[in-house]
């Protein structure tokens, strides 16, 4: 793991230590991460945001029959199968820093 140094005013580190003290956090780093993670959760979710306004905005209109809605859940049950199945030569657990 990477180490990275930041400079705080005083009243962030205090906020921070409070934070790591009332939240049950283990220590800084972990705060940190667990911020970091959900600020790229938050960007994905904008990311993925974007492109489903684009494609509503810019793609060609579809007729929705029941057959569609019948086709896009045999799609999705397909995609989730194989997203259930564990990857080839990976291990099944993994390390989460």
């Amino acid at each position: 793991m990477t180490t990275l140094t930041i400079s705080l005013p005083e009243s962030l580190k205090d906020f921070i230590d409070r934070e790591v003290e009332t939240k049950g956090y283990g220590n800084v780093s972990e705060y940190v991460r667990v911020l970091l993670r959900q600020a790229q959760a938050s960007e994905a979710d904008a990311r993925l945001e974007a492109l489903l306004l684009e494609g509503l905005t810019k793609g060609k209109d579809i007729p929705v029959s029941p057959d569609f809605w019948s086709e896009l859940r045999r799609d999705a049950a397909k995609i989730q199968a194989r997203k259930k199945q564990p990857e080839k030569g990976r291990s099944r657990s993994r390390r989460i820093a």
